[in-house]
């Protein structure tokens, strides 16, 4: 008898121990799974600057295209050419090409606006306004954000800028952040996955 409980004994230990077991093997490939899913980082093959002018021009417009992915294929990257002293209100639109249809992936970033920022970095004396060189350097440096998320924290699809002296050339950088659970009034360019991290030539006329 008292074999027959210590035998019942074992087997209840080890019956737990599996399931606890499996317990933690669950939780933990949880656990990966939402990391590998914050740390996703999205597909994008075209991004499209539209700098419109606020004295009633033609909207100026930029494209970065990569065709192919992350195939051996280098993207056009086309040439942004602005006017001296005229204030420009740019909007972004991202879009994934690669599939069988074009996905909108601007949607996806205003769906989740509380988890990506564009940051931007210029040649020092590009835009007179904002001034400097932009906020991949430094987050507290100016830039002129038009939209915020629900909690109060910049975008970055809608900017405004103003151009700087004629025949002045340099480059204006776009940097795309994704940061799931850690984007702040502080987080910066290091912070999270980088969906997008493009330079642009750029002249003022």
């Amino acid at each position: 008898m008292k074999n027959t409980h210590l035998l019942l004994y074992i087997f209840l230990f080890l019956a737990v121990g599996i399931f606890a077991g499996c317990g933690d093997d669950d939780d933990n490939q949880m656990e990966m799974e939402m990391e590998m899913e914050n740390e996703e980082e999205e597909e994008i093959s075209r991004v499209t600057l539209s700098f419109t002018p606020d004295n009633g021009g033609d909207p100026v417009t930029a494209v970065w295209f990569d065709a192919d992915g992350e195939g051996s294929g280098a993207p056009t990257i086309d040439n942004i050419e602005l006017e001296e002293g005229i204030t420009y209100t740019l909007n972004l639109e991202l879009t994934n090409t690669l599939g069988t249809t074009d996905e909108d992936i601007t949607v996806e970033i205003m769906e989740e606006d509380d988890e990506h920022m564009f940051f931007f970095s210029f040649t020092d004396g590009i835009f007179s306004d904002p001034s400097g060189d932009g906020n991949v350097d430094n987050r507290m440096d100016p830039l002129n954000y038009n939209d915020q998320d629900d909690n109060g924290l910049p975008v970055g699809l809608s900017t405004t800028w103003t151009a700087g002296n004629a025949e002045t050339v340099g480059e204006f950088n776009v940097v795309l952040k994704h940061q799931p659970d850690q984007k702040t009034a502080t987080s910066d360019v290091a912070v999270g996955g980088t969906d997008v991290d493009i330079s642009f030539p750029i002249n003022i006329q």
